[in-house]
């Protein structure tokens, strides 16, 4: 849009006490991501999760035969069963449920090994051979007692804690892929003047296509015929239906009303809002942040520490003079105990959790590690139009300057003139020439004219719709404006009949009603707000005082924004920038948080953070909450798996023997367990929001 800028570029004007922040954060250069192949990833993963559950089952089958065989369970429950060749029945069984079972923990040994980096695939299938080859050797003549049926039930609970972990984590990452189920399998298609039913794959840009009432819309485009309630609430997180109208964009996956629709199809298949919502989630859930990479690494270390402290648990048991049994039952627990499954799904649950809800809330976050950041966020610089107000100017005055015309006709001359045009002003008269239900008038020979307006034919007279700009560079003298026009918020539009002024039409751009509650919110959490526009400096000061902001920046050229970002961060503060992702990219590309405003279909602003579909400023501060709980969720997640260890650890190391003994299944029941409660903790992320 275009602004008047006068004299020089105002300095931020601070309405309130700044305060220093000394906190440091590294802001990773944005870049362009591309997704494809997401579907054959996830039939693939699916595939894989399937597959630890068959080998539970087949596994828990075996299991049964393997504890009625083995000595210990019999000596426990008080009976025996000794034929000739029980024992090697039971190497037999064992065998099949360590090679079959414990396969997918081999295999993730060799690639871990291969890759240089040990993890918990390492240390169970290191925990799984110690027992059964041990166990073998007993078999074959070593005296002690075999460990088949702890390494059966172990490779059972270890097979069933990574299905639990992994169909989580599906779950959370086909939250919204499961919309795409819901759209219709049929479309109805306007071809050669009939209505024939087409399967949705044939879809193109540019079909036509009817919608009835109750009917899912099936791609984004624009309404050509009809106006209907749309309900959006799976897409942007607005339960309440919005009224949608002839040449309105409507997105594919919400749900007509009460009206019928004819579309033109604008975006189907990969051009979709809701396939560039996908992959814009997966990438997101794929991107390591920095808590990630610390679990990664606080992981790795875990292992290494296990497997030290299982040797050297093996090593004083038998110092002390215990029989190599015992001293092996108490490295292979420790190794058992201390696996960090907990550990591996930690972050991951919670990121995957996390990226879905807020898309399904209208969050759409594309760079996971600013989205971890604006927890620490201290200043937020609201971009004023479109952002904390409409950017739809609407009518305030229609003021004739002579008695040839009254106020309506000045309205019909400015709309007929205007229809052509795609500026805020064209847009904000025509909805008042519908609200008063004026006919339009036809015009002909529309000019625009760059910086100053717009001109054309009306009824055979030459019709002028044009701001002050016009008579200064035409080298006229400006019309005498009416008191009544107050020109510090209103936008003035002369209407001049056959070069003589005829009217004045005054226009305001209202504030956002929920634009005053979200900064007070933003007070509230000791987080500073700036408006930046590039409006005078009397609009500028009468917005930021009406919304209580913390101070303004006027007069501000768009390629000026990012020095204005920059200049705040230089003060120490951690900035997220509020903009509408097209003419404030440099901006949001320097803040530390950059959050685009995206209206309906417009999330392809490349350069933000994180782009918020509905245009609220009140989701700002749910995102500043929401980072908070997550970032909560995560550092809960990681303090539970690693204190877990820090006390199962010694405990399967025999610390209180003889007063008390872990067994390596029930350290693998412990180590399960402690798997499952992180799971759920991330999970209460829902209710948290």
């Amino acid at each position: 849009m275009d602004h008047e800028h006068h004299g020089h570029h105002s300095p931020i004007k601070v309405t309130g006490q700044a305060h220093e922040h000394h906190t440091e954060v590294h802001k990773p250069e944005s870049k362009k991501h591309k997704m494809t192949g997401h579907k054959e990833h996830d039939e693939h993963a699916g595939h894989h999760t399937e597959d630890f559950l068959k080998r539970f089952w087949i596994c828990l089958v075996i299991t049964i035969p393997v504890l009625f065989l083995s000595h210990m369970i019999q000596q426990w429950i008080g009976f025996q069963i000794t034929f000739t060749g029980d024992k090697y029945l039971l190497l037999a069984l064992s065998s099949c449920i360590f090679f079959y079972g414990g396969g997918p923990f081999l295999a993730g040994l060799v690639r871990e090994l291969k890759h240089g980096n040990p993890g918990m695939m390492t240390l169970v299938a290191v925990a799984i051979t110690t027992a059964y080859v041990y166990s073998v050797a007993v078999v074959f003549g070593l005296t002690g007692m075999d460990f088949f049926w702890e390494l059966a039930t172990l490779i059972d609970i270890m097979l069933l804690g990574h299905w639990l972990e992994m169909r989580s984590q599906m779950a959370a990452s086909r939250a919204l892929e499961s919309l795409v189920a819901l759209l219709p399998s049929a479309v109805h298609v306007e071809r050669h003047h009939e209505v024939i039913d087409i399967p949705l794959q044939q879809l193109q840009n540019n079909d036509t296509i009817i919608v009835k009432p109750g009917e899912k819309i099936p791609a984004d485009g624009i309404i050509q015929e009809g106006s209907s309630l749309i309900n959006e609430s799976m897409l942007t997180g607005e339960s309440v239906p919005v009224l949608k109208e002839k040449n309105v964009k409507v997105i594919g996956g919400s749900v007509n009303g009460n009206g019928v629709l004819k579309i033109q199809v604008t975006g189907t298949g990969s051009d979709s809002y809701l396939n560039k919502v996908i992959n814009m989630v997966q990438i997101a859930q794929g991107a390591k942040s920095k808590t990630q990479n610390l679990a990664g690494k606080v992981a790795m270390w875990l292992t290494i520490i296990s497997i030290t402290v299982g040797i050297i648990t093996l090593v004083w048991w038998l110092t002390a003079g215990k029989t190599f049994p015992f001293a092996l039952e108490r490295m292979v627990t420790v190794m058992v105990t201390s696996c960090p499954h907990a550990l591996g799904v930690a972050i991951p649950l919670v990121v995957a959790i996390s990226t879905a809800l807020s898309a399904t809330h209208g969050l759409l976050i594309r760079n996971r590690t600013a989205f971890e950041n604006a927890r620490n966020i201290t200043t937020i610089i609201f971009d004023k139009t479109g952002t904390l107000t409409r950017g739809s100017h609407e009518v305030q005055q229609i003021i004739p300057l002579n008695n040839r015309f009254t106020a309506d006709e000045i309205l019909q001359y400015a709309a007929a003139i205007q229809q052509n045009s795609e500026h805020h002003i064209a847009h904000g008269i025509m909805r008042k020439l519908k609200e008063k239900k004026l006919e339009l008038w036809k015009s002909t020979g529309f000019e625009y004219m760059q910086g100053m307006g717009v001109t054309g034919t009306v009824n055979g007279k030459k019709v002028v719709a044009a701001g002050p700009n016009y008579f200064k560079l035409q080298g006229k003298d400006l019309p005498a404006i009416p008191e009544q026009v107050d020109q510090s918020t209103d936008t003035v539009n002369f209407i001049l009949i056959n070069d003589t002024p005829a009217g004045i039409v005054t226009l305001a751009d209202s504030i956002r009603e929920t634009a005053a509650e979200a900064i007070s919110m933003l007070k509230q959490m000791n987080i500073k707000s700036f408006l930046l526009t590039g409006d005078n400096e009397s609009v500028a000061a009468a917005v930021a005082k009406k919304l209580n902001m913390d101070g303004y920046m006027a007069n501000v050229l768009p390629h000026e924004k990012q020095n204005k970002v920059k200049e705040i961060q230089d003060r120490g503060e951690i900035v997220a920038m509020t903009g509408d992702g097209v003419n404030d990219a440099p901006a949001l590309a320097q803040a530390d948080v950059g959050i685009a405003i995206g209206s309906g279909t417009d999330v392809a602003a490349e350069t933000a953070d994180i782009i918020l579909v509905n245009s609220d400023p009140k989701d700002v501060v749910q995102i500043i909450t929401f980072g908070r709980a997550t970032y909560r969720k995560m550092v809960q997640n990681l303090i539970w798996a690693v204190g877990y260890n820090v006390i199962a650890i010694p405990l399967a190391a025999g610390i209180l023997y003889p007063a008390f003994i872990l067994s390596p299944a029930m350290g693998a029941v412990l180590m399960s367990a402690s798997t499952i409660v992180v799971a759920i903790n991330a999970k209460l992320l829902k209710v948290n929001t």
